[in-house]
Formats: C-alpha cells, sequence, structure tokens
C-alpha cells in the first residue's frame, strides 16, 4: 500500500450454513491457519458468531484475555412494600410470568417466565413494579495463534443472541483497525435467523458450507435466500461430498440455478476429526490430507471471490499481491 492512503476497512468473510453439524467450524479454523500462511494478508482478527453454541475457541486453543458481562435484557420486579394486589399486573401479562405468592397475598413475578415486555411496569397504577437489567451472557477477547479471537456465551434461555454478535463483531472491527489487520473471518451461526443476519451484516464474502443429503440442500436453498437478500457475494462449498455424489451434484446443479458459484468440494477424510481432537485446523495438523489439499484449492478461490468483490481500492491491492504477484 503506498504511502499517504489511508487505510483500508476490514475485509469480511463470514462462513455460514443453513443447517448445523456442516463442518463450518473445521473449514474457519483451515482458513484461519491458511490466511495466517498468506504472506499479502498482513493480519487477521477472528470472531465465533455462534454466541449460543460457540465452539471455535474449542479448535484454536485460545488464552482467555478480556471478558465483559453482556446486559441483554430486563425482568420485572414487584415491590412488595408498594404492590396493592390489585392484580392489573397478572391480567395484563400475557406470559403467564405474574403469580401470587405462597401465602395468596401479594403478587410476584417469575424471572424465567418473565419475557421483559414491561407491560406490566406501565399498567401498574402504584408504580410498584421495576425493570431489573439482566446479565445474559459474556463476551471475551482472546488470543490465538491465528490472531485475535472475539466470542461470547450466552445464557441459556436468553435473548438478544443477534444483538451480542453485532457487539461482538464490532469489538473485533475496532481491535483488528487499531492492530493494522487487514481480514476478518467470522464462524457464523447456523441457520437464517436473526444471529445469522447480525453475522453476516458489513461482510464483503459470505461462504456457505453444506452437506450433500436432502437436508443439507434445503437448508442451503434458505441460506443462499438470506444471502441474496442482502446483496452479499455468495459462494458454495460442500463438504464430505464424497459421501454421496449424487447429492453433491445435485446441488451444484442448483446453485448454477441461482447464480452462485461453487468454491469446492471437501472430501470424507478421518483428518479432519483427529485434527479436532487434537485441536489444531487440519490444514496444520495433515497438511497434505484430501481435505487439507481441497481446503487450499477452496481458500485460492475465496481469495480470488474477495478481489471481485468490489472492495475498496486499498483491500483490492492486498489481495492483488497473492492472487496475482507482480513479477
Amino acid at each position: 500500500m503506498s504511502e499517504g492512503r489511508r487505510p483500508a476497512s476490514l475485509i469480511q468473510l463470514v462462513i455460514l450454513s443453513g443447517k448445523g453439524g456442516t463442518g463450518k467450524t473445521a473449514v474457519t479454523g483451515a482458513l484461519a491457519h491458511l490466511a495466517l500462511q498468506t504472506p499479502s494478508i498482513r493480519g487477521t482478527v477472528l470472531v465465533d458468531a455462534d454466541v449460543d453454541a460457540a465452539n471455535l475457541e474449542i479448535l484454536l486453543r485460545p488464552v482467555r484475555g478480556e471478558e465483559t458481562e453482556f446486559v441483554g435484557g430486563a425482568v420485572a420486579r414487584i415491590d412488595a412494600a408498594t404492590c396493592l394486589a390489585c392484580g392489573i399486573c397478572l391480567d395484563v401479562c400475557r406470559f403467564g410470568a405474574v403469580k401470587l405468592d405462597e401465602d395468596q397475598v401479594l403478587y410476584e413475578v417469575d424471572p424465567l417466565a418473565c419475557e421483559g415486555c414491561a407491560a406490566c411496569y406501565y399498567q401498574c397504577p402504584e408504580e410498584a413494579i421495576r425493570m431489573i437489567p439482566q446479565t445474559a451472557g459474556h463476551w471475551f477477547a482472546s488470543e490465538t495463534a491465528y490472531g485475535p479471537l472475539f466470542h461470547a456465551r450466552l445464557r441459556a434461555a436468553q435473548e438478544n443472541s443477534g444483538k451480542l454478535v453485532s457487539l461482538v463483531k464490532e469489538r473485533a472491527r475496532e481491535t483488528g483497525e487499531s492492530q493494522g489487520a487487514a481480514f476478518m473471518i467470522v464462524d457464523g451461526p447456523p441457520g437464517i435467523g436473526c444471529p445469522a443476519i447480525a453475522a453476516s451484516s458489513g461482510a464483503d464474502l459470505a461462504l456457505i458450507v453444506t452437506e450433500p443429503t436432502r437436508a443439507g440442500l434445503h437448508d442451503l436453498e434458505r441460506a443462499v435466500q438470506l444471502t441474496k437478500h442482502f446483496r452479499l457475494n455468495t459462494l458454495v462449498a460442500v463438504n464430505k461430498a464424497d459421501l454421496y455424489p449424487a447429492g453433491a451434484e445435485a446441488i451444484l446443479s442448483r446453485c448454477e440455478e441461482w447464480g452462485v458459484e461453487m468454491a469446492g468440494t471437501i472430501p470424507y477424510d478421518e483428518a479432519v476429526p483427529m485434527a479436532m481432537v487434537q485441536r489444531h485446523p487440519v490444514t496444520e495438523h495433515a497438511p497434505d490430507s484430501p481435505a487439507s489439499v481441497a481446503l487450499r484449492a477452496l481458500w485460492t478461490r475465496v481469495k480470488v471471490a474477495l478481489e471481485k468483490a468490489g472492495l475498496s481500492s486499498g483491500a483490492e491491492e492486498i489481495l492483488r499481491l497473492q492472487v496475482h504477484p507482480r513479477s
């Protein structure tokens, strides 16, 4: 990059799957390792956006650093000293969270049933109800051999996972830009809900990892609809493609119909689970294994797609140095 040019924003790759269990995190770990091996990429920031069931940290062996509480909402609490037991709160609660106490005299709120809608708070004539902020989870800033990792853990039955994903991504972006990194890899959550939408926000390229089954094809279609709706450049990779070649061919055919480019196929390879047991990306643990060879080819296609994604001139130069080396 020439002197005086303002540094480009982080290039963002989000890795998605229409369903769980497709091998998305294994692919993410491999790409994190391959990005580290790419001289033209001067730094990578990693995000595990599956805050409901984060497991990228299991694979990448991070050193835990900063830990911060995430306040995701509030639950109602009735002040017994002020409550007149008029029963209005019971009438307006649609979730059955308000009930009488053991003495059948005063009302109280079951915090596990409360959805935080605040209907009772606004309807209470004595202002005896308060909305109490709740710690819904924690987010972490850790260090790995492949770059900083930002991840989170949402408590069971808590909402606002999309908000937590956005928070984690924002912290990762701030850190990456302050450290002069060029690249962000986001291990997205499965499915197409709010967390997946939040994980995809601001991405330059989406890589959808699927499997050659009917369920894989069905959920791939939903994921493609999501990325097309948000106008994301999209690639598709089929994991364990050799276990059901007809299914892999069906996915290829449908991608052609949708106008979505295939990034490649990854064969079933026992080196992958062995690498995960050892907590290493397969491309590091067994670089010559069939899956590693396929993942390196996939990484090359990802870099080319990122260059075509209409990025800023600074970001294009970062990738062009590797994809089209100057003589």
